[in-house]
């Protein structure tokens, strides 16, 4: 199942981080590649988008869970995204294809002897979901298909906003872009965008 680029257009997307990190994103140098083991969706750099409050409260949270914070002050800049060629979970053809990962990975698991690794119960550190994005890209890398610029999912997260809600306070969509000459541009996000 092939993926397309069916997407028209730029996306906005924001990017929580320390002040003086910011300052020098916004002059020029490149943004790092996160490459955890429990990325949520693989490794690359992440935005959350359109979403400035966000990725001002994840900032903010960082800033607080750390012993030794690498987030002094928080803050979010914002990205002009093209998302090329996305392996995009909010569609049926990416979804297929994260399954098709997923089940490589356990038919070599189980002619290995080996275990899969899970995720965490709290789901912030998701080791199987890395795991299984990372291997969409491989499968690709051996199959001499296209390399994915970006990948984007839908994620639910945090308390209902009412009872019996199918609302979450913290639901939102994550970009995680592989090729940074997808990042367009980066500016300064207005404080309005942020109270």
């Amino acid at each position: 199942m092939a993926l397309h680029r069916l997407h028209s257009a730029f996306v906005l997307g924001y990017h929580g981080c320390d002040e003086e990190v910011a300052e020098k994103l916004l002059s020029g140098t490149a943004f790092r590649l996160s490459e955890n083991r429990y990325d949520w969706l693989g490794h690359g750099i992440y935005f959350w988008e359109a979403n400035p409050k966000r990725g001002l409260d994840y900032a903010a949270q960082l800033a607080k869970r750390a012993t030794k914070p690498q987030i002094k002050a928080p803050t979010v800049i914002g990205a002009v995204i093209d998302l090329g060629l996305c392996l995009d979970l909010t569609t049926l053809t990416g979804i297929e294809q994260v399954k098709r990962s997923h089940d490589a990975l356990s038919a070599l698991s189980e002619r290995e002897g080996t275990e899969l690794p899970k995720n965490h119960p709290d789901l912030l550190r998701r080791y199987l979901d890395c795991l299984v994005i990372q291997t969409v890209h491989t499968i690709r890398q051996d199959d001499k298909q296209q390399p994915l610029d970006s990948v984007k999912g839908i994620f639910t997260e945090g308390k209902p906003i009412y009872k019996g809600s199918g609302f979450y306070e913290k639901t939102h969509i994550q970009i995680c872009v592989r090729n940074p000459e997808c990042i367009k541009g980066v500016f300064r996000v207005q404080d309005q965008f942020l109270t």
